[in-house]
């Protein structure tokens, strides 16, 4: 998948219109995963959304260019997006509990997807999705065809998400937060069985989170992501390694660390994430930026990227092999 200047504005009647996606382009190769990385309101699900064509028609507005195999995904007509969504392209939603039907038994939304994009026969679907969830490791699968939403754990219903998205073997997988509200137990084994997808079919994953620990354990390239805007671009290693940008760094050293002597606080990053400055005018982290001054005002800086490092700040952080 190929993200050129993708943007998303909300409006509503009598009220200036809202941008929470803008200008942001990335790409995601096959076999590889990528990382959409932020605090809550950076716009990193409205992006997932935007990908998948799941945002409402009325009073969203979405420019910019989505391809998916060389094929525009913008202006796409509704059978040719369903045609592509569950079969080429799936997604894993952040609520298990909210996405899946809580009237629905568990069979019938893994079935469901076999017979509209693999024409299988009942009898056919029925033990094809016993294999899915055999496979994501829902023991007694079998049975628990039958059971419905509410009669599974959180890990269960998580694990069932990712069996529907997978029942087409698609080429692409956006999760959108896969882990949340789950043990940490259950997360290492969300994780596991994601990446463990990616290296055996080759499938490209965009992983969408705020846990800075499940990106240095999943994804190849990282995109931070900061008031809609990319603010820093880079392999894994590079950007975990020399971050550039100010917010980055400010949310790695927010992170509780075992090689931290006892009794030394965290650093957190000051103010909240709703106190923005509008990129037209600036930096949309100057008023949070401790390295801001008057060169980061008077528009939004440009995203520069040096050996496929990209960071948009005038005052990026040192580093010691900078210095």
């Amino acid at each position: 998948m190929q993200v050129r200047d993708l943007r998303v504005r909300f409006t509503r009647r009598g009220r200036p219109p809202v941008t929470a996606v803008d200008q942001v382009s990335f790409d995601v190769p096959a076999g590889r995963s990528v990382g959409l990385v932020g605090e809550s309101g950076s716009g990193k699900s409205v992006t997932s959304l935007a990908l998948m064509g799941l945002l409402p028609k009325r009073g969203v507005e979405v420019s910019g260019s989505v391809r998916f195999d060389g094929e525009e995904l913008l202006g796409l007509s509704d059978d040719r997006r369903r045609s592509l969504r569950g079969a080429e392209m799936a997604m894993v939603f952040q609520d298990p509990m909210s996405s899946l039907n809580p009237v629905v038994t568990i069979g019938v939304q893994v079935t469901e997807v076999l017979r509209r994009h693999r024409d299988m026969t009942r009898a056919e679907a029925r033990d094809e999705a016993v294999d899915l969830l055999r496979r994501v490791g829902i023991p007694e699968a079998q049975r628990r065809l039958t059971d419905y939403p509410h009669q599974l754990s959180g890990g269960m219903r998580q694990r069932a998400l990712i069996a529907i998205a997978l029942a087409c073997s698609p080429r692409l997988l956006v999760a959108d937060e896969p882990t949340t509200a789950l043990d940490v137990t259950i997360q290492a084994q969300i994780l596991d069985l994601l990446r463990g997808l990616v290296a055996e079919t080759g499938t490209a994953l965009v992983l969408i989170t705020h846990d800075l620990g499940v990106v240095a354990g999943m994804c190849d390239d990282v995109h931070v992501m900061y008031a809609g805007r990319l603010v820093e671009s880079a392999a894994r290693r590079e950007l975990f390694a020399r971050p550039e940008h100010p917010y980055t760094h400010g949310l790695l050293e927010s992170v509780p660390r075992l090689d931290t002597p006892r009794g030394v606080p965290l650093r957190p990053i000051p103010g909240s994430p709703t106190l923005t400055r509008d990129w037209a005018t600036g930096c949309a982290f100057e008023p949070r930026c401790t390295r801001s001054d008057d060169a980061c005002l008077g528009g939004p800086p440009a995203m520069e990227s040096v050996r496929g490092h990209g960071v948009r700040c005038v005052h990026p952080v040192a580093t010691p092999e900078d210095s």
